[in-house]
């Protein structure tokens, strides 16, 4: 009898890190502008994973294991794109006038390697020995097996591409009508409700509907209770209560959400991340013991398996304390010549060990949570929230209120500083146990996966920079200086620029966050009844977004929500369920990553012609068939794109 030695499988090879890096352009720069738009972002890994099958296919020796390693890769770097929640801040308060690269970069690739370090420790905890879900990490696994496992996987990757490229082409070229201005982009109207104000809008947005049917029915149902409980209930009541100035009615509800609403719904968020994270402490303290437990029984002689190696805690703890040093580089970069050079060392040492404290504790929270409900629903954005203002208050316990000026941009700015790096940390434990649980379910190795999450992070870190950049000298954001009528809203940058300045100048609006955080708790209670009940959750966060989102973005996802539900509904009953809802997902991601990439175009034209409507054609007096005309087209184009959808499965 004779033994043949076999290769050893591709896995982690150059040509799959650089087709991550290559998607990694796109996904990057399609999540930066939805972020900045809307305040979502999406999960990259099945459209990537989908990309990587159709392209390596026609590559000899590609294995299921590098495609996993693409789709870690690009998923991670499309991740790290969350940043942008926290950094225009720094733009708001005019403490930056655009993006500096190196800085930036820093900012980004400290946190997000940090969260990978910090999350290796759990992944024999949250993944291995725990029952959660992780839906989009099985999902991922579930297309990678379909397209390794048969020529007729190869041609559904095939299919899977082409909906996501014509979900594009649709997407951009609606978009690229709206900018022309012979369809309208979106309707609003303000009326009078009593002696108050409220109003109702719309978007007519491909990248919106696109993000409903990712973020779910559950969500988008939150998010229809947010818009009635802000715009129809607490606007009324506050408008009501602040009679209407010279100005006019637009302007005059328009103050009063910016002034008070928005902060409502932030308590509301606030609320939610911190029931949250007491809801799933106790888990995350029993899963690290048994991670701990396993790491000394390792240690004691066991054989370990490929499939169970991870990066050597050793180095994982040389890597962490390494990163510390440019951290420290950083913030005294950002403190010396300054009003806080004084303070500079207690300023730099505490910053570092909130860094670790916070950052270890937040990577156990977003994993648990991304593992519990999914990377695109998990709430890192209402972390943030709590990690600014627990940055400013101990800022305020050092140096007090009342403040100089400049003293008090700078405690601002420097508090958003370690809150972006904290974020790094947040954004990508977020998603990288989700891509380890594919990896669990294909064989990957988990210390390559790791290897490759690093390499996103840097991917990442080159890329946002500069698409923030183009985004933010072009368009502008809105409340920012010399933002223009293309502005981006940026919603959780100016929340917690907002939550910053207030605690940092004492003039915070404790009192509606105080009735959004009673709103909350009321909010978590029903949450809770209704999952005890069995029925269909309303997860807290969602609404504190509907509260806080201008409706003209809310109420788009929550219709995209609906659609999805009906197309998912649909699906189940097809022959082939997975196959239905998986094309539904890529067309989806499509009608994303068309729009997306469109603005971030737009905005280069914008820079290229110093006009902020380069492509107009026709003025005002288009307005109203422009929004019937487009209404019409909008949901014809839809309608085609879901079909073609359901064709591709039937193929």
């Amino acid at each position: 009898m004779t033994t043949t030695t076999s290769r050893p499988i591709a896995e982690l090879t150059l040509r799959g890190v650089l087709l991550g890096g290559l998607i990694t352009l796109l996904f990057t720069a399609a999540n930066v502008y939805l972020g900045l738009k809307v305040g979502l972002t999406f999960a990259t890994s099945i459209p990537a994973a989908v990309i990587s099958m159709a392209i390596l296919r026609y590559l000899p020796g590609a294995t299921i294991l590098e495609n996993n390693i693409v789709q870690t890769v690009a998923s991670a770097a499309g991740t790290l794109a969350a940043i942008i929640f926290v950094l225009p801040g720094l733009v708001m308060i005019g403490w930056w006038q655009g993006f500096p690269y190196l800085t930036t970069a820093a900012i980004t690739a400290t946190g997000g390697i940090l969260g990978v370090m910090f999350s290796v420790p759990l992944r024999r905890a949250l993944v291995i020995d725990s029952p959660l879900p992780y839906p989009e990490g099985r999902a991922a696994a579930e297309v990678l097996k379909v397209g390794a496992g048969s020529r007729e996987g190869a041609a559904e990757s095939a299919r899977g591409l082409w909906t996501i490229v014509w979900s594009a082409l649709a997407s951009g070229g609606f978009a690229i009508l709206t900018q022309t201005r012979l369809v309208a982009a979106e309707a609003t109207m303000w009326f009078r409700v009593g002696a108050g104000a409220t109003g109702i809008a719309g978007g007519l947005s491909f990248a919106l509907i696109g993000a409903g049917h990712l973020v779910g029915l559950s969500v988008g149902c939150a998010m229809l209770v947010g818009i009635v409980l802000g715009w129809w209930i607490v606007l009324p009541i506050l408008t009501a209560a602040a009679p209407m100035p010279a100005a006019t009615l637009a302007e005059w509800a328009g103050g009063v959400f910016r002034s008070d609403v928005r902060f409502f719904g932030a308590g509301v968020i606030g609320v939610a991340a911190i029931w949250t994270l007491l809801r799933i402490i106790g888990p995350v303290i029993g899963g690290v013991r048994s991670a701990i437990a396993a790491s000394q029984a390792r240690a004691g002689g066991a054989i370990i398996a490929d499939a169970e190696r991870d990066l050597p805690i050793g180095l994982v703890a040389l890597v962490s304390l390494g990163m510390l040093v440019p951290i420290a580089v950083l913030l005294w970069s950002v403190i010396a010549g300054g009003p806080l050079a004084g303070s500079a060392v207690a300023l730099i040492a505490g910053a570092l060990l909130f860094v670790v404290v916070v950052g270890l504790v937040i990577a156990a929270v977003c994993g648990y949570m991304a593992g519990l409900i999914g990377a695109s629903n998990s709430p890192v954005s209402g972390i943030g929230i709590l990690s600014v203002l627990a940055a400013s208050l101990l800022l305020v316990g050092f140096f007090g209120r009342g403040t100089p000026p400049d003293t008090t941009q700078a405690l601002v700015a420097y508090a958003l500083i370690v809150t972006g790096i904290v974020f790094g940390v947040a954004t990508i434990s977020n998603d990288n146990l989700q891509d380890l649980k594919t990896g669990q379910l294909v064989g990957a190795t988990p210390w390559k996966q790791q290897v490759a999450l690093v390499l996103g992070v840097i991917f990442g870190s080159l890329v946002v920079p500069p698409v923030l950049n183009l985004l933010g000298s072009t368009l502008g954001f809105v409340g920012a200086p010399g933002a223009g009528p293309n502005a981006l809203a940026a919603p959780q940058a100016a929340l917690i620029s907002a939550l910053a300045k207030g605690v940092l100048g004492g003039d915070l609006n404790w009192a509606m966050i105080g009735w959004g955080a009673l709103a909350g708790a009321g909010l978590v209670a029903l949450d809770e009844g209704l999952g005890r009940a069995g029925r269909l959750r309303l997860p807290p966060l969602g609404v504190g977004l509907g509260v806080y989102l201008p409706m003209s973005v809310t109420l788009t996802v929550v219709v995209g929500a609906a659609i999805g539900a009906v197309y998912d509904r649909w699906a189940r009953r097809s022959a082939d369920p997975e196959a239905a809802e998986r094309m539904g997902v890529l067309a989806a991601t499509g009608m994303i990553v068309g729009e997306s990439l469109w603005g971030v175009a737009f905005a280069g034209i914008v820079y290229a012609t110093g006009s902020d409507a380069p492509l107009a054609l026709v003025g005002a007096g288009w307005e109203v068939p422009g929004a019937i005309g487009g209404t019409i087209l909008f949901l014809a184009l839809i309608a085609t794109l879901y079909r073609q959808s359901a064709r591709a499965t039937r193929h």
